[in-house]
């Protein structure tokens, strides 16, 4: 099939960037997106001009850094990773416009590349839980119930692509955070630190320059692992409580 190509150029951070247009022919429906601009790129390169910079690792949905806005929509129109993601989901003629996230505390690097290390920066302060190194302990030397373990399973998928950022009116991280927090907190050996991690994310959280959360959904909607909407309410609780107790 044909499709038409809408594409931010930006050479690095400081410059201006804009939408460049570009045409490709003969695009299988089983490529996968990245696939597709991978064709793009080869083309561009054939002809001595930059090819588009964009992030991909893993291309199976497991990593983040795929993460491209998509006609508006963070991965595009499916619920996936834009790894995932397969020109099928597309029509013959189409147009599809491509850019990177949009978020302050995200700034675009070059073309389709955001600087996520905002994530990173929020993780260090507290979404971990701190062991003595040495020998490993017996593996049900602490019993987890099984509906803390389940709980703890399906928010720990979450891969920080930062769609739930990129999808928000608000530019919130608050999904992704509640979603660390939700995870650690289900645990018995999160307990020790579970107060004085969730006042450090969320501080480092509003350091970065994330919006604040007001329950619109669009980041759960854009989820490609799905985290549901009430993580944010645990998120919400615990630093209540942690405030409680002074910390």
């Amino acid at each position: 099939m044909r499709i038409s190509l809408k594409i931010w150029r930006q050479p690095d951070g400081a410059s201006q960037g804009a939408l460049a247009s570009y045409e490709l022919d003969d695009v299988s429906e089983d490529m996968s997106f990245l696939e597709m601009l991978d064709v793009l790129n080869e083309e561009l390169t054939s002809k001595g001009e930059e090819p588009v910079a964009f992030d991909s690792d893993c291309r199976e949905g497991i990593c983040g850094m795929c993460g491209l806005m998509i006609n508006g929509q963070a991965h595009g129109p499916e619920v996936t990773t834009t790894c995932q993601l397969h020109m099928r989901s597309f029509k013959d003629g189409d147009e599809i416009v491509i850019e990177p996230w949009r978020a302050d505390p995200f700034p675009v690097l070059k073309d389709l590349c955001v600087d996520r290390s905002a994530f990173d920066r929020i993780i260090q302060n507290g979404g971990y839980i701190s062991v003595n190194t040495g020998a490993a302990p017996d593996a049900h030397a602490v019993p987890v119930p099984k509906d803390k373990a389940d709980r703890a399973f399906d928010v720990a998928t979450c891969i920080g692509c930062g769609a739930c950022v990129a999808s928000c009116p608000n530019g919130s991280a608050s999904l992704f955070v509640g979603a660390k927090v939700t995870h650690l907190g289900e645990l018995p050996q999160g307990q020790a630190e579970r107060d004085r991690r969730v006042v450090n994310m969320v501080g480092q959280m509003d350091a970065e320059g994330f919006g604040g959360c007001t329950n619109i959904g669009e980041c759960t909607a854009a989820c490609p692992k799905e985290i549901p909407l009430d993580v944010i309410s645990r998120l919400n609780w615990d630093l209540h409580q942690a405030l409680r107790h002074g910390h």
